[in-house]
């Protein structure tokens, strides 16, 4: 099992698109979605981890972004300094 935390940026044309079922129903993944931010007729904003057999997952990853999906792992930028943190608990949504 593969799983990584995605951000994705989509355009206004795409806000109305069922974009998450697609991903599994098309590819068998499973998502948890951790923040989004969708408004009608303007861009979208999405956080999700994502996850399921590696090839489905690059498949879905693929598929993301041929339909004008910017995708980001997130996962791997997020770091906590443990002299500056005062366990705010903001990072875990991330």
């Amino acid at each position: 099992m593969y799983k990584k935390t995605l951000s994705l940026r989509f355009p206004k044309k795409m806000v109305d698109e069922p974009i998450a079922v697609n991903l599994v129903k098309k590819f068998d993944l499973s998502f948890n979605i951790l923040k989004a931010t969708i408004y009608p007729r303007k861009e979208g904003f999405m956080v999700l981890e994502l996850s399921g057999h590696k090839k489905n997952f690059q498949r879905g990853v693929r598929y993301l972004k041929t339909i004008g999906i910017k995708v980001e792992s997130i996962g791997q930028d997020i770091k906590r300094n443990e002299e500056l943190c005062f366990h705010c608990g903001a990072c875990t949504a991330v």
